[in-house]
């Protein structure tokens, strides 16, 4: 498993009830993520996710194959806003 060092930033994320749903069927294609998959199938969908760049990295190859509705495509640019604000935090932080 991955352990988070002081400089991994986490971003937050709300997901819709419909985008939730989307992510709980496609952890199947998680299998390499770490205990995403496990995390996202333990999720009840009420509070903000804690995420690393890993783990939206995962998410992004994931959802970045669906992106055929409205809703996943809602879902992957929650994810790519994930991925910017870390890569904006880390480049302010040097």
């Amino acid at each position: 498993m991955i352990k988070p060092e002081k400089s991994d930033i986490k971003v937050f994320i709300k997901f819709e009830l419909e985008e939730f749903e989307i992510l709980k069927e496609n952890t199947w294609d998680m299998s390499e993520s770490f205990g995403l998959d496990r995390r996202i199938e333990m999720m009840t969908g009420k509070r903000k996710v804690s995420f690393y760049n890993w783990d939206l990295e995962c998410l992004e190859n994931v959802i970045g194959d669906l992106k055929t509705t409205p809703v996943t495509e809602s879902l992957y640019a929650k994810i790519i806003n994930g991925l910017d604000f870390i890569k904006n935090s880390k480049s302010s932080i040097e």
